[in-house]
């Protein structure tokens, strides 16, 4: 997994354990506020795992004590709650302009960090934590014209700032699937696609990083309604329960859909088993990925390559 677990996650799930606990004690959230002599909305953050929420040992045993919790569950949330306040204030992505990362997708940022294993399909381009500066920035860009240079420029430093977290000591497994089409697209041009291959060929290299391609030649799947990632998490500092539910996440043109119903993620899940069943060894993978990567640097057409494989 990542080297630490995001507070971001330590904190929703925190929040969770509190609301079963007070739950479990048939008080309701006004009712503890008047006991514990705060508002309403602090009971509310308290129990959503707002990053406002500055967890006090006294207020941990105050809340211990009122919801009847034993002696080991009380300690084990003190050493939770510490951890959220010996961990860093202010991770990374906190220090770029909300234009370069909207709120959106700074929650998906930080649940990207914490995860013990990503899984992503992808139709259309290279995921963004594989992909190199010219190439980012060439996706960045569409559509042509909207989007100023100053603006680019700060949502690609984001992109390659996230990529950090292939190199932590001890990154999360990356297991990306990417359509066939992904390889012959020209963004960028030829150069700029040579040396996306290569270092998608680089990265393949790393015991942490899979990569793999679902062909043309598989025909109809499950995955064509779109791209999406499965992120997956470790288990919470004296806990064999994971810190978050698994997560499915699904960009949209102007936002994100999180889902961690169960039914939600099993559906998911279904698609990926689909694409995993059909995509090519992670060998096979490799060769198709340097068969494109020859096509570009040999200056042959993308139709004309395509045309001397297709049967």
């Amino acid at each position: 997994m990542s080297g630490s677990i995001g507070t971001t996650l330590l904190r929703r799930h925190i929040g969770r354990w509190f609301t079963v606990l007070r739950e479990s004690a048939g008080i309701s959230q006004d009712a503890a506020a008047r006991a514990l002599q705060r508002g309403s909305s602090t009971i509310w953050r308290i129990e959503a795992g707002d990053e406002r929420i500055r967890f006090r040992d006294v207020d941990v045993h105050a809340m211990c004590t009122l919801y009847r919790v034993a002696p080991e569950t009380r300690d084990r949330l003190l050493v939770l709650t510490k951890e959220t306040r010996d961990a860093p204030k202010r991770a990374w992505w906190h220090d770029y302009t909300e234009s370069a990362l909207p709120a959106w997708f700074g929650l998906y940022v930080s649940l990207e960090d914490s995860a013990d294993t990503i899984r992503q399909y992808e139709q259309e381009a290279i995921p963004g934590l594989l992909q190199v500066r010219a190439y980012a920035e060439a996706v960045t860009r569409m559509p042509e014209g909207v989007i100023s240079d100053e603006e680019v420029e700060r949502r690609v430093r984001v992109r390659l700032e996230r990529q950090a977290l292939l190199s932590a000591p001890r990154p999360p497994h990356l297991r990306v699937i990417i359509n066939e089409a992904v390889l012959r697209r020209p963004i960028g041009g030829k150069e700029v696609m040579s040396e996306q291959l290569q270092h998608l060929l680089d990265l393949t290299e790393r015991f942490s990083v899979s990569v793999r391609v679902l062909p043309y030649s598989v025909g109809a799947h499950a995955g064509m309604n779109s791209a999406f990632s499965i992120l997956t998490f470790p288990s919470a500092p004296l806990s064999r329960d994971p810190v978050e539910p698994p997560l499915a996440y699904v960009d949209t043109l102007t936002g994100a859909l999180y889902l961690n119903k169960s039914d939600e993620v099993r559906a998911y899940e279904a698609v990926w088993t689909d694409l995993d069943r059909r995509a090519l060894d992670e060998a096979s993978s490799r060769e198709m990925i340097k068969n494109a990567l020859e096509a570009f640097t040999s200056g042959r057409s993308d139709q004309r390559h395509l045309a001397q494989e297709q049967p």
